[in-house]
């Protein structure tokens, strides 16, 4: 029998590998960060390759630690950091140019340019989406058009396109596979979330040769196997989501309704609407969560660009604490925020304004204020931004949230836990395993091959560790929200 599933794991500044066994539980797990590389104000960009060999590297490591083979594992899901683009020749497996990454503004002005050509609602209608700099499309077409001979490379069938996941897989298959689940697709501006197919008049408006895009497959089910050059034996590949829909899988939000948030890099909510795909009148995006057997389940999604990323920024960039999990206990010295609030727009906002000019802001600075007031607010936007979410998706569902499933990094933080639960009025259910993205990708991977045998399996495995009840009054929660929603304000169409 085999024991275990292995998970990839790879996002925005890490690449993780996780072995899970039937019951969910971790049992092993590594993880490498790399290098973020901004090269000018709103840029930021990955190295491939540097993605890859950590990647690869977790995976053995991982393997290794607990003296697992290549034959214990009965298959590997594979789950990513969404709209982050790269561009590769086929020839010779080398990246023409650095990973874009869907933090990245570069295509602001160009997205401005579709805007006015009156282009909003035909990519909103087909895709689900948005018109904005985050997703890959537009990242592609810079790419194609900004490096040396790459359209002519392309007209001759040399390159290739990919998010991570296809990346990762096409790397991991020694070259054989070069493929994206509808979850990954449907983030690019480039695929038709109704057909499920890349679609040949979204690929006219932003001129992207059909021939370098990958073949599109289920989220649960054999796609490919792993080389045996890297693990000793062929390993099936069985899973692949982008991160947010691998999180919601494995928070098990399987039924119409359910929502859960990932506390992550960024912050992103997404409320299951099963087979229907709701058009959002508030600025949030329709998605596909997963297929599997020909299924297509949908998603309503609020995206937040920087969560976890203000925490870093309060680490490396104030040098306020030496580790991430020390803003807990500084904001903790406090007993408020002081009035002081902190909008991380650092790359601009995403859901519910949509606005690629708004920048960072801290309003509220007095003569009193301290590091720890401006680490509690840090920790506030966080909470804030996942507020402003769920307000959004209440008016377009008009039905309450009775409770918000978590998970990600940041939700480890039991203030932030209960001011979220405040600000909402309701539960937060934190689980006793964290990592739902690989979690997810695990799931999707293991139903494919009968490791599990059905979602029913699953609900045994999925535990709570603690729910955190609200304990606000109205007036305060309300006032909160007041000096919140003014400071977003200060920070709206900062720059042009």
């Amino acid at each position: 029998m085999k024991k275990y599933i292995l998970a990839l794991d790879q996002g925005t500044t890490s690449s993780r590998a996780i072995l899970f066994d039937r019951e969910g539980n971790i049992c092993s797990t590594k993880q490498q960060e790399f290098e973020q590389i901004f090269p000018a104000p709103g840029l930021v960009e990955h190295n491939p390759n540097e993605i890859w060999l950590t990647q690869l590297s977790t995976a053995k490591l991982a393997m290794s630690s607990i003296g697992a083979q290549a034959s214990d594992i009965a298959a590997i899901g594979i789950t990513n950091q969404r709209e982050t683009t790269v561009v590769w020749n086929i020839e010779n497996g080398i990246p023409i140019y650095n990973a874009i990454v869907w933090q990245d503004r570069r295509t602001s002005a160009f997205i401005d340019e579709l805007k006015k050509q009156g282009y909003a609602d035909l990519f909103k209608q087909k895709t689900g989406l948005v018109l904005d700099a985050y997703f890959s499309g537009t990242k592609l077409k810079w790419i194609l058009d900004n490096v040396d001979g790459a359209r002519q490379l392309a007209e001759s069938g040399k390159l290739a396109f990919g998010t991570i996941d296809t990346w990762i897989t096409w790397n991991l298959t020694n070259r054989r596979e070069h493929v994206t689940d509808e979850s990954n697709a449907s983030r690019t501006l480039l695929f038709n979330i109704h057909t499920g197919q890349w679609d040949d008049e979204l690929l006219k408006i932003l001129d992207i040769p059909k021939n370098i895009l990958p073949k599109i497959v289920p989220s649960s089910g054999v796609i490919g196997e792993a080389s045996s050059g890297l693990f000793g034996e062929r390993i099936l590949i069985a899973g692949i989501a982008g991160d947010q829909q691998a999180a919601t899988f494995g928070n098990l939000c399987l039924k119409p309704g359910m929502v859960k948030n990932t506390y992550g890099t960024g912050c992103f909510l997404l409320k299951n609407t099963g087979e229907q795909a709701l058009e959002s009148k508030n600025n949030l995006l329709t998605t596909t969560g997963w297929q599997i057997d020909g299924k297509r389940n949908y998603c309503l999604e609020g995206a937040v660009f920087i969560a976890g990323a203000a925490v870093q920024w309060v680490r490396d960039g104030l040098r306020f604490i030496d580790d991430s999990s020390e803003i807990e206990a500084l904001a903790a010295s406090v007993p408020d925020n002081g009035g002081v609030y902190m909008v991380p727009a650092f790359t601009g906002l995403g859901a519910p304004h949509w606005d690629q000019y708004a920048r960072g802001a801290i309003v509220g600075i007095t003569r009193g204020t301290t590091q720890s007031h401006i680490a509690r607010a840090t920790l506030e936007s966080i909470a804030f931004q996942v507020t402003d979410l769920v307000s959004a998706m209440k008016s377009d569902s008009h039905i309450d949230l009775k409770a918000l499933r978590v998970d990600g990094g940041a939700c480890k933080n039991n203030l932030l836990m209960q001011f979220q639960a405040d600000l909402l009025n309701c539960a937060v259910e934190r689980p006793t395993c964290l990592e739902l993205t690989a979690l997810g990708a695990a799931y999707l991977a293991g139903l494919a091959v009968g490791f599990w045998q059905s979602t029913d399996e699953l609900e045994k495995v999925w535990k709570v560790e603690r729910i955190f009840e609200p304990n606000m009054t109205t007036e305060h929660r309300e006032e909160l929200l007041y000096y919140w929603n003014k400071a977003v304000g200060r920070s709206l169409d900062w720059i042009k």
